[in-house]
């Protein structure tokens, strides 16, 4: 079943086409990567379909709904949740304080009934510490739960950031570079770990330049170029795609 659908989509920055009638579906359960140089609109297309920049036209369909005009916070209720190339961590909280704050979106207390400690909240507060902590050992890390954040190395930071996008319960997961800065046993960690959500029935879409990590894990991809899609196959097809290979990575002959 299709859980994301972008069709015809377009956006412009000034003269600029960032991205050109770019179409595609994630069905769901899958993991779906999205691949091209630089400057090939992969950015743009994840902030599109998060919410953080409105298209000129085309539509987004998520769960049915169409989600193109609406804002991230929105769309991340709606069971969309997504981790950023520069890795964006809370200062002065703790590993679990920063999964925390992904749980709160899913709670019912009010800044008032917080304030009053109201025995109901108190439990939800427990229930949300709870889980946090199983989301630290989902990913690896429970050990450094008290540590601050960002006094933790890159590769346990981008866990951290992946167990607190994991904590708004989404079914759908938007994964930009998750590789990016990590060395090689990082890497392959975070593959295991992008299968292991797979897994749980999630289902991830993730922009990412590391190859071997995209043909390991990804069931389908979809390859830009200067803001069009002009590949969506398999791996193994798109290793054999004469015109990936000529317009991605700059070979004359396949």
């Amino acid at each position: 079943m299709t859980l994301l659908e972008v069709k015809n989509l377009n956006c412009y920055f000034g003269g600029l086409q960032a991205v050109a009638d770019v179409s595609f579906n994630v069905d769901e359960g899958m993991i779906k990567a999205v691949i091209g140089p630089n400057g090939a609109g992969k950015t743009t297309l994840f902030n599109l379909i998060a919410g953080n920049t409105i298209p000129n036209s085309g539509t987004i369909t998520f769960q049915h709904e169409a989600i193109h005009k609406l804002s991230p916070h929105e769309i991340a209720g709606r069971g969309m949740s997504r981790t950023f190339q520069n890795i964006k961590l809370f200062r002065g909280m703790s590993a679990l304080e920063n999964v925390m704050v992904g749980c709160h979106i899913r709670s019912r207390a009010g800044f008032l009934a917080s304030m009053l400690k109201l025995p109901w909240t108190r439990k939800e507060e427990k229930k949300i510490w709870e889980n946090s902590l199983e989301l630290l050992e989902f990913v690896g890390i429970a050990e450094y739960r008290d540590v601050d954040a960002h006094s933790l190395s890159f590769g346990q930071q981008r866990a951290v950031e992946m167990a607190r996008a994991l904590a708004t319960k989404p079914s759908l997961l938007l994964l930009d570079e998750p590789a990016a800065g990590l060395n090689t046993h990082e890497t392959l960690e975070i593959a295991k770990l992008i299968t292991k959500i797979r897994d749980l029935g999630i289902t991830v879409l993730l922009v990412e330049h590391d190859m071997s990590l995209v043909m390991d894990i990804s069931e389908e991809i979809v390859v830009l170029s200067f803001g069009q899609k002009i590949a969506e196959d398999t791996p193994p097809a798109i290793q054999k795609n004469k015109q990936v290979i000529q317009i991605y990575l700059g070979e004359d002959d396949a």
